[in-house]
């Protein structure tokens, strides 16, 4: 639907009626934008309990004649609960955008009037994507670990958005961390955008490496251009 939103839906599905449901828009950032506003909403006394989706569907948006683009990205949904706690789960986060940026992945089309305007179908410069993510993503996970007073050394797992493995690798080796450290689903579920790092860190949860005291780094970046991070104690 163009509206309501989706969360209103899955509200009433759920039975959940009266609290406030709201979709978040950031793409590939989407999950890390939700938990950091949701962090928020617990923080100033506004929530005591917060569930968190990321979900895409981004099979209806591929133009499957274009075979830089429709392989890469899939469909997919995951989701975590976060409570009121005296224990920090959630230690840091670090937000940001460069609407500049925006051409070089976009979906450049809309509905007006009873029909499609534009091009409905995504578009992105892969390069320009790779350049930026790179350089973004670490000095996200700098500034998090700076305002949470931890350090390189202290990173136990890196759970990224599953944008491709050479934007992943090259992110965990200029932490210093080690390749069995970095979480990769994406020879799984491929690019699911928002959704792919909480599929990512459930993965990692029922494989039994990521445990309760580990220290966990979610990243994601994305069209808009956006891109954050959020720091954990698990």
């Amino acid at each position: 639907m163009v509206f309501p939103s989706t969360a209103t839906i899955l509200q009433a599905k759920l039975g959940v009626h009266g609290c406030p449901a709201f979709d978040l828009q950031a793409v590939c950032s989407g999950f890390v934008y939700a938990l950091t506003v949701a962090d928020a909403m617990i923080r100033s006394g506004g929530a005591r309990c917060a569930l968190v989706i990321g979900a895409e569907v981004f099979s209806r948006i591929l133009d499957f004649n274009d075979r830089t683009t429709c392989v890469l990205f899939g469909d997919g949904a995951g989701a975590v609960v976060l409570e009121a706690s005296s224990t920090p789960g959630i230690l840091a986060s670090d937000l940001h955008a460069d609407g500049r940026h925006v051409g070089v992945l976009c979906v450049p089309g809309t509905v007006a009037c009873g029909q499609v305007l534009g091009d409905p179908l995504l578009k992105m410069d892969g390069q320009a994507v790779f350049k930026l993510a790179v350089g973004v993503l670490d000095s996200a996970a700098r500034a998090v670990l700076a305002k949470a007073g931890r350090s390189e050394a202290d990173l136990d797992w890196l759970v990224p958005h599953q944008a491709n493995i050479r934007i992943m690798t090259s992110t965990a080796k200029k932490l210093k961390l080690a390749p069995e450290k970095l979480i990769v689903t994406v020879d799984e579920h491929g690019n699911t955008s928002a959704a792919s790092v909480p599929l990512a860190l459930d993965v990692a949860v029922r494989s039994g490496r990521i445990k309760p005291g580990d220290t966990v780094l979610l990243e994601g970046v994305g069209g808009g251009f956006t891109w954050g991070a959020v720091l954990l104690d698990f």
